[in-house]
């Protein structure tokens, strides 16, 4: 019995899935739900609403204050871990009293996330593949196909069902698509991020990169600096999370109390780093900003890192055999980040189930007999996140909703436990491996606030004037599923629902 097992028996429950991840296993899984390349389909918007330099900053702020977060996660990671993770550390550290609310709280809006995200994925690995096809049959004014609504719904729905069939095999096939997908986007990413500028020459002078600001009110309807640079930012907050997938997993991973809080702070050092670069490749790549915008170019305006990589390739070798290759590489990063995420999804649903805190929950806490893993809460998730993709047929920013419905979701839910932590009595934790000590209060302070802050600016309108074609509905679809959720609470799951329940026996009192 290795110490993250010997811990998880401390905590009341007796190991049932199968621990044979390692350290890098669960790191690449970790680092495929934030992926490389998960802002650009939020790229084009980022840069027209305050310009490159908002854009190329509002990272660096961001990275910084992920960090503290990531600290704060880590440093509970390594004393709880468990699958039920954020929900089950939020029960612990709040106490007797209000751990049952704050339970519920969490694991909802950690559900709601993490199934949103697949969506969110879903979305932007069938906007790349819709790329793709057009710059291989021609490009937009070269009569290449563009896929239409409901065949861009099949997409969509094609990718989350085959993330669900991946699912129901044994974690081991998962993991090891997972160590293919770190290699394929770390290697992909070196070469994109090289590559593209080199093949842009001449680029962007560095003075408009880092320091051109320019407002677009006559396309987005906006005119005030402040509100232009926290829209522009959103880029950066939505990329910068999902770290937490490591501690959904460590009831899978050998020595998890240790390796849980490596794989959170490693993933994050990553991103930060490749997702910068990432974002200085493209805007240092540009030839013509106006024209990235044009609905009559060569993408039809639909996604401008695709006209970036087109222009850079097409410009040097009059060719979009590049471009293709390199929305080859964007478009596997979306796929294989799909695939963690349908695993994180269906591990917490699973072990909110297995606490009773779904309908039906006998149904969805069901393993599969050979290979170990919830499958039907993998299937669930897959369902759920087709529905949500359903109004792509007749509503023009789904994706806007999608992933402000996942990120206030995900990171909300990062904030039960981080606020519980902070407020705790120090005596009532038992620290593990990794532990910040003193520094934990002003660090779980900031982590809180920052969370706060994030979630407010993804409940913002993201276009003037505001009509029922460009409303973002995130704010009225995740008001009435809480909504439901809290007066379920009120009404009836506060009688019965205690939060984590233990699962093993206690005997001669150990």
């Amino acid at each position: 019995m290795d110490s993250g097992e010997k811990r998880l028996n401390e905590l009341g429950y007796k190991q049932e899935l199968r621990r044979e991840m390692t350290m890098f296993k669960t790191l690449a899984l970790t680092f495929s739900s934030m992926a490389v390349f998960t802002g650009t389909p939020l790229y084009g918007a980022s840069l027209q609403y305050a310009g490159p330099a908002s854009l190329i900053w509002g990272w660096v702020v961001v990275s910084f204050f992920t960090w503290f977060v990531g600290l704060a996660m880590a440093e509970i990671c390594s004393s709880f871990p468990t699958t039920g993770s954020l929900y089950f550390w939020a029960a612990h550290m709040a106490g007797p009293r209000w751990g049952p609310f704050a339970s519920w709280c969490c694991a909802w809006l950690e559900t709601i996330g993490l199934v949103s995200g697949i969506g969110a994925q879903a979305y932007s690995a069938a906007q790349t593949l819709q790329m793709i096809i057009l710059l291989s049959t021609g490009t937009n004014k070269g009569g290449g196909y563009f896929a239409s609504r409901s065949i861009f719904l099949c997409m969509y729905i094609g990718f989350a069902l085959v993330w669900a069939v991946l699912n129901t095999f044994a974690l081991k096939v998962i993991a090891y698509l997972g160590i293919i997908s770190i290699w394929w986007q770390v290697l992909g990413g070196v070469v994109v991020i090289i590559g593209l500028p080199l093949v842009a020459r001449p680029t962007q002078s560095a003075s408009y990169v880092f320091t051109h600001f320019e407002l677009s009110p006559e396309s987005t309807g906006i005119s005030s600096k402040p509100y232009a640079v926290i829209l522009s930012v959103l880029l950066s907050n939505y990329c910068l999370y999902g770290y937490d997938t490591a501690a959904h997993l460590t009831e899978e991973t050998k020595g998890a109390d240790r390796t849980g809080p490596t794989a959170i702070l490693s993933s994050i050092g990553i991103i930060t780093f490749f997702g910068w670069a990432y974002n200085l490749a493209l805007t240092f790549s540009i030839k013509d900003p106006n024209y990235l915008y044009d609905l009559n170019n060569e993408t039809a305006g639909a996604l401008v890192p695709a006209q970036i990589i087109y222009d850079a390739f097409h410009g040097r070798f009059h060719s979009s055999t590049g471009a293709v290759i390199y929305l080859c590489i964007i478009w596997g990063s979306f796929f294989f980040c799909g695939l963690a995420v349908t695993t994180s999804a269906a591990r917490v649903v699973y072990a909110l189930s297995r606490d009773n805190g779904i309908p039906f929950s006998p149904i969805w806490r069901r393993i599969h007999p050979k290979h170990k893993v919830p499958s039907n809460a993998v299937w669930l998730c897959a369902s759920i996140s087709i529905l949500l993709g359903l109004p792509i047929l007749k509503v023009n920013v789904v994706f806007t909703a999608i992933i402000s419905i996942s990120t206030i979701g995900w990171v909300g839910g990062y904030a039960v436990p981080i606020f519980a932590r902070l407020v705790m009595v120090e005596e009532d934790f038992k620290p593990g491996p990794f532990y910040l000590g003193r520094a934990r209060r002003p660090i779980c302070l900031v982590a809180f606030l920052w969370i706060c802050y994030t979630c407010s600016a993804f409940l913002l309108p993201t276009t003037y004037p505001i009509e029922w074609k460009n409303f973002n509905y995130a704010p009225v679809a995740l008001g009435v599923v809480m909504a439901l959720v809290m007066l379920w609470w009120l009404l009836d799951a506060r009688k019965w629902f205690k939060g984590p329940v233990r699962n093993i026996d206690e005997q001669n009192g150990e």
